[in-house]
């Protein structure tokens, strides 16, 4: 445990980000994995559901911006080849 006041101030801020963060995280592997195992008809709205998910995490930091558009490349792909 941390001694200094700023150190456990640091912790908390530390464990509250990770949390926002795993949220943020889960929630575009949901839309991911919601596309991928869609339906044809639904297809592509859920993969709009997942690039707007994806495109929150990077703008939120969660993911680096080329990180977000690689796996919204291969998602596209993915999706197109199903279709």
């Amino acid at each position: 445990m941390p001694n200094k006041a700023n150190a456990r101030k640091a912790l908390r801020q530390a464990a509250t980000r990770a949390a926002r963060n795993l949220k943020v995280k889960r929630a575009y592997k949901a839309a991911i994995k919601a596309t991928v195992s869609a339906v044809e008809a639904e297809v592509k709205e859920k993969a709009r559901l997942a690039q707007k998910a994806l495109d929150k995490a990077a703008k939120k930091g969660v993911l680096k911006k080329n990180t977000a558009a690689r796996k919204l490349s291969r998602l596209v792909k993915r999706v197109a080849k199903k279709a």
